[in-house]
C-alpha cells in the first residue's frame, strides 16, 4: 500500500489516502463492537453467565443497540461547565487514538506510512489523550469529575514511564525505531524471547495505560460517581469509551509488532500462510488475555496502583536496559 502512494500522483495520494483511511475506521468500528460482544461473552462464559443473547442471533447485535441508544440519548452540558474545553475533550481523548495506527505495519505491504521514527510517534502522540482526560475533569466544573481526572492522569503519566522503558531494550537490539525493521529484526527470534523482562513490564504498563482491569479506577463508580466523564452522556461518552477500545486495538498491534514478530510465522515452514493472518492470531490472542484478565484479578488500590508503577515497574525496566545494553555490548565485541 505504500508502495502504491508513493507512485500515485498527488491528488491520487490524497484519494488513497482518504480512502483507506475510511476502510481503517470502518475495521476499527466493527472492532469496537465485536470487541465488546465477545468481551461480555467470554467473561459470562467464564463466570458461569450466558451473556448477550437476546438481540439479534446469538446477541450478536447487543452492541449495536446499546451504540444505538448512546447515540439517542439528550447531550446534556452542565450549565457552568466551559463549553469549548467541554467539547473538545472527547475529541482530544480519541483523535490521537486513531492516528497512532497511521505507522502501524499490518504486514510488509498493508501500512500507511513508514516512517523511521514510527516508534517514538507512537508513544508521542499516545500521551495527547492524558490532556482530554485531565481537559474532561476539568471543563465539566464538578469536583468529582475533577479529582477523578487528576487521578486518572496522574495513572497514565506514571505508567507511561515504565512503558517507555520497556521499549528502550528492543530499540539497542534493533538499533532502530522503525517498526518495520523491528518485524524484519524478528526473523529468527522473537523479541519476547530476550526482551522477555520489557514484554512482562510493556504488557502490565499497557493494561495501565488503556485503564483496564486491574487498574481500572478511572471508572471510579464506587467513590467518586463516574470519574472524568461523569458529566458526559450520548455521544460525548461513547467516544471516550471508544477511545479505550480503540487504544486497546493499537496497543495489541504495538505488542505483536515489537514482541510477537508482527506477520512473520511461528516457523519458516508455515510462511506460506498470509501475514495477515499470523499477525490477527497473534493480535487475537492479546485481546482474550485482556478479557481473561478482566474476568479473573481485582481492582487495586489507589496507592497500591501508585507504589507499583514507581517502585517495581520502573527500576525493572531500568534493569532491562542494564542487562540489554551489557548484551549488546558484549556481542559488538567492546569487552
Amino acid at each position: 500500500m505504500s508502495a502504491l502512494l508513493q507512485q500515485t500522483p498527488s491528488w491520487g495520494t490524497a484519494i488513497w489516502f482518504i480512502l483507506a483511511a475510511v476502510v481503517l475506521l470502518a475495521v476499527l468500528l466493527g472492532f469496537v463492537t465485536y470487541a465488546i460482544y465477545f468481551e461480555r461473552k467470554v467473561i459470562g462464559w467464564m463466570q458461569l453467565r450466558i451473556g448477550p443473547n437476546r438481540v439479534g442471533p446469538l446477541g450478536l447485535l447487543q452492541t449495536v443497540a446499546d451504540v444505538a441508544k448512546l447515540l439517542l440519548k439528550e447531550d446534556i452540558r452542565p450549565k457552568d461547565a466551559d463549553k469549548a474545553l467541554f467539547t473538545l475533550a472527547p475529541i482530544l481523548a480519541y483523535a490521537p487514538a486513531f492516528a497512532v495506527l497511521a505507522v502501524m505495519p499490518f504486514t510488509e505491504s498493508i501500512q500507511f506510512a513508514d516512517l523511521g521514527i514510527g516508534l517514538l510517534y507512537y508513544i508521542a502522540l499516545s500521551g495527547i489523550t492524558v490532556l482530554g482526560v485531565i481537559t474532561a475533569g476539568w471543563a465539566s466544573n464538578n469536583k468529582y469529575s475533577l479529582i477523578g481526572g487528576l487521578r486518572s492522569a496522574a495513572q497514565m503519566i506514571s505508567y507511561e514511564v515504565p512503558l517507555v522503558m520497556s521499549v528502550v531494550g528492543i530499540v539497542l537490539l534493533t538499533g532502530s525505531m522503525n517498526l518495520r525493521e523491528i518485524v524484519e529484526a524478528q526473523r529468527d527470534v522473537w523479541n519476547i524471547v530476550p526482551q522477555f523482562i520489557g514484554f512482562c513490564v510493556f504488557i502490565i504498563a499497557a493494561q495501565a495505560e488503556l485503564n483496564r482491569s486491574p487498574f481500572d479506577l478511572p471508572e471510579a463508580e464506587s467513590e467518586l460517581v463516574g470519574g472524568y466523564h461523569v458529566e458526559y452522556t450520548g455521544f460525548r461518552f461513547a467516544m471516550f469509551m471508544l477511545a479505550e477500545y480503540v487504544y486497546m486495538f493499537g496497543m495489541g498491534t504495538l505488542i505483536t509488532i515489537l514482541f510477537l514478530g508482527g506477520w512473520l510465522p511461528i516457523h519458516p515452514a508455515l510462511d506460506f500462510i498470509p501475514g495477515i493472518v499470523w499477525f490477527i492470531l497473534k493480535f487475537s490472542l492479546y485481546v482474550f488475555l485482556q478479557f481473561w484478565i478482566r474476568a479473573t484479578m481485582p481492582r487495586m488500590r489507589v496507592d497500591q496502583l501508585m507504589s507499583f508503577a514507581w517502585k517495581v515497574l520502573l527500576p525493572v525496566a531500568l534493569l532491562n536496559i542494564l542487562l540489554t545494553a551489557v548484551v549488546v555490548s558484549y556481542q559488538n565485541g567492546m569487552f
